[in-house]
């Protein structure tokens, strides 16, 4: 067994009395205080995470877009500088391998974060797919131009490459409704170059901190808004300062991997190792529009579509306050199995059992009655849209 690895932050949460847990082979705080005062934070005010252990991958080189097209579900290519796209690494029998988001940090440069628990994962993907490139291109540039020539010598050996710079950089969130006022508020934060208010979702600006290069997006994994940064390994506990002293008049709390799960779980956004994993396909999962199936090649393209059969997610809320947990049934009135729970909590927020289950597509429409199996318990529950929550602004 490999020895734990923990964020550049690592002293900040001892000295905040944070509680930590394994997750993805990081030790990483699962809550400060309390759950609930975490998860109220972020929905009321705002909450700052270590979100460190993610990987982090750039992708350069004249045919970076391209190759990105080829390596992943979406379209990356026709993404403008300054955004951003949440997409799928697709294994070659259409699974997911990971759910990721690309930055395009200029026209032949990007950015891909992926989940820290797949990042070899990705890497052994991102490699492989490098080797492979070539040939396609070649073979696509002439069909479409009619050349005989071969493109191997303009592209060198690769065209395209891939770099794990992981272990460089620290990844911090700012979530929830304060979010804008505290990073405006945040001492060391210069340079940026699009205005807090003219920041757009899923884009991001570059900034800096303390005179270093600081990257600001405009994402998050909780439902509400914020941003996370991206930031050298080495600025990071200064740049955690900094924000908590900003955010101490906004009501910021730091906030752990529990209140997270809550978070997202409210927002249904699936979560890799329950929602999403190398058995599901993107269409089960509620992400067939992730899919640019119309590219004329992808790793997966030939085995996207999943049988008609397949399970597909759902929503489901229940009443009273136990709730189904990840691996629990569910069942129809005679206690014939439907489907299983993949995430499930009492929502803080909504007051009520709530859970994302895979059910057979007979039982997935909306206003399905069906039962939770909780420890041999039939709990009544409804399937009903995702998200549970909403942010209204």
């Amino acid at each position: 067994m490999s020895d734990p690895r923990y964020t550049p932050l690592r002293e900040r949460h001892e000295a905040l009395g944070a509680s930590f847990t394994d997750f993805g082979g990081w030790q990483m705080p699962v809550r400060y205080t309390s759950d609930l005062a975490e998860h109220h934070a972020v929905r009321q005010s705002a909450g700052l995470f270590d979100i460190s252990h993610m990987a982090e991958f750039l992708v350069t080189g004249p045919y970076a877009g391209e190759f990105l097209d080829y390596a992943l579900a979406g379209r990356i290519s026709a993404m403008p500088v300054g955004k951003a796209k949440y997409s799928l690494v697709l294994a070659a029998d259409g699974g997911i391998i990971d759910d990721v988001i690309a930055y395009r940090l200029a026209d032949d440069r990007f950015l891909v974060i992926a989940n820290a628990g797949n990042r070899g994962f990705v890497d052994s993907a991102f490699a492989s797919r490098v080797r492979s490139f070539p040939s396609i291109i070649e073979r696509q540039q002439e069909r479409a131009e009619g050349e005989e020539r071969s493109f191997a010598g303009f592209l060198g050996d690769r065209g395209v490459d891939v770099e794990d710079v992981s272990d460089s950089f620290a990844l911090i969130a700012v979530q929830g409704p304060a979010a804008p006022a505290i990073l405006a508020d945040t001492e060391g934060i210069d340079a940026l170059s699009v205005p807090w208010g003219e920041q757009k979702y899923y884009a991001w600006a570059q900034a800096t901190f303390r005179d270093e290069p600081l990257l600001i997006a405009r994402t998050g994994y909780t439902g509400e808004d914020g941003f996370e940064l991206l930031v050298r390994a080495d600025d990071a506990a200064a740049l955690w300062d900094s924000l908590l002293v900003a955010g101490e008049p906004h009501g910021l709390v730091p906030a752990g991997l529990a209140a997270r799960d809550t978070l997202r779980l409210e927002a249904g956004m699936p979560l890799y190792g329950h929602e999403l994993t190398t058995e599901t396909k993107p269409a089960q999962a509620g992400l067939g529009r992730v899919v640019a199936a119309d590219k004329p090649s992808f790793i997966g393209k030939d085995a996207v579509d999943a049988a008609a059969d397949a399970p597909v997610l759902v929503g489901l809320v229940a009443e009273g306050k136990r709730a189904g947990r990840a691996g629990y049934g569910v069942v129809d009135a005679d206690g014939a199995p439907l489907g299983e729970i993949t995430s499930g909590a009492l929502s803080p927020t909504l007051g009520h059992p709530i859970a994302m289950a895979y059910v057979t597509p007979s039982s997935a429409e909306e206003g399905t009655a069906v039962f939770l199996d909780v420890r041999g318990t039939r709990i009544p529950a409804t399937v009903t849209a995702l998200p549970f929550y909403r942010r209204t602004k």
